[in-house]
């Protein structure tokens, strides 16, 4: 489990290694909010197509899990090491970081899976410890930009590739647990499951709930913070501030993955992902208030958002993992990642619509609309 923790720490920090130094390009290149957006938005638009081609040929069900993550990683450290040799502004650069998505989606499903072969009555700890890896890989890129000091957006860029580069190496090392299930034939109707039967659905549902809010706030967390920072301190402080701010709000949230998955394992993961998704929602609410406010203080909202809007996240594909037929767990889980990741387009792209009519005091709020659905959602569950 901590070869398979770390490599997804390594790989997924290929997710946010572009708009993690967004700042640094739009004082180089002056970007637009447009190309800004599409940075991240590629990224989610390739994850979503790798995983549809995944699931439709059972991959993650039906290759050698740690092959075919050390291949992703690779694929997808090649591809975000082109953005150095590219012109950022191009077509080039969404385009590259489209396949770094495509590559993710041999990464992140594929890791929850190999994880689900070694659970025993603890699911909900052995996914929370790999969805907290990957929030912390999420997290890495805003602390390789701060540590190169904003000053050449090339460097943390690079330290991602090498990161996936060494994840590819690592998982050759980590072994398939003995909860496999053996390798369902093909059967491309097998993905109608996650909508027909019920339990799955409701889970679904709560999991898209939780999407709508969760990629939208990384992805704009350091944008937001930058800017109320720069109301009050110099802007060399605010800028570092802000990326230490944003790397502290994401990465708590890798605590918040592992205390909800032991939890969950014992008062259940539907009272989990409800309390979760109460605090989160309240905070997408609550932190636009503070914006332009003292800092201390919104940088620790921003970290109990962070905690709350990724803990649930591990509950809602264990439960996929525990209710799903045990020789599709990979393929349901990839279909789950996909619908969620469908939606984070949408949300990632609304949030400058929302910055320019509501303001930074409520740009966020509407966020707040997933995890009210979500909760609606798993009640239902858990009256099922």
């Amino acid at each position: 489990i901590a070869i398979i923790a770390l490599t997804q720490v390594g790989a997924m920090a290929l997710w946010f290694s572009a708009s993690a130094v967004v700042p640094s390009l739009v004082a180089e290149y002056a970007l637009s909010p447009t190309m800004q957006a599409a940075l991240t938005s590629a990224v989610q638009a390739g994850f979503v197509a790798g995983c549809l081609v995944s699931a439709f040929f059972g991959l993650a069900d039906r290759l050698d899990p740690r092959r075919f993550i050390a291949a992703a990683a690779l694929v997808g450290a090649g591809a975000n090491a082109l953005l150095l040799a590219i012109d950022p502004t191009t077509a080039a650069a969404p385009l590259l970081r489209f396949v770094t998505g495509v590559a993710m989606a041999g990464v992140y499903p594929v890791g929850m899976k190999l994880a689900s072969t070694w659970a025993k009555g603890d699911m909900g700890l052995m996914v929370g410890i790999l969805v907290g890896a990957l929030t912390l890989g999420s997290a890495t890129p805003h602390l390789f930009n701060l540590l190169a000091g904003g000053v050449d957006w090339r460097i943390p860029v690079a330290l991602s590739s090498a990161s996936a580069a060494g994840a590819a190496l690592l998982i050759g090392f980590a072994a398939i647990g003995p909860a496999k299930a053996p390798a369902p034939r093909f059967d491309p109707r097998a993905v109608l499951a996650t909508w027909r039967d019920v339990p799955l659905r409701l889970a679904n549902l709560g999991y898209l709930g939780h999407m709508w809010e969760l990629y939208a706030m990384w992805a704009w967390i350091v944008v937001f913070l930058h800017a109320s920072f720069a109301l009050t301190l110099p802007q060399d402080a605010a800028s570092a501030l802000a990326k230490l701010g944003a790397f502290a709000t994401v990465a708590a949230g890798a605590i918040g993955c592992v205390a909800a998955g032991y939890l969950a394992d014992r008062v259940g993961r539907t009272a989990i992902t409800i309390a979760s998704m109460s605090v989160s929602g309240t905070c997408a609410v609550v932190v636009g208030l503070l914006y332009g406010g003292p800092p201390a203080l919104v940088i620790a909202v921003c970290i109990i958002w962070g905690i709350s809007i990724v803990a649930d996240s591990a509950q809602f594909s264990a439960s996929i993992a525990e209710l799903a037929d045990p020789t599709r767990v990979g393929t349901m889980l990839t279909v789950q990642t996909a619908m969620g990741f469908t939606l984070t387009l949408l949300t990632i792209h609304l949030m400058p619509v929302w910055i320019n009519a509501l303001g930074w005091g409520f740009a966020f709020a509407p966020l707040a609309i997933g995890p009210a659905l979500g909760v609606w959602a798993m009640a239902r569950l858990r009256a099922h």
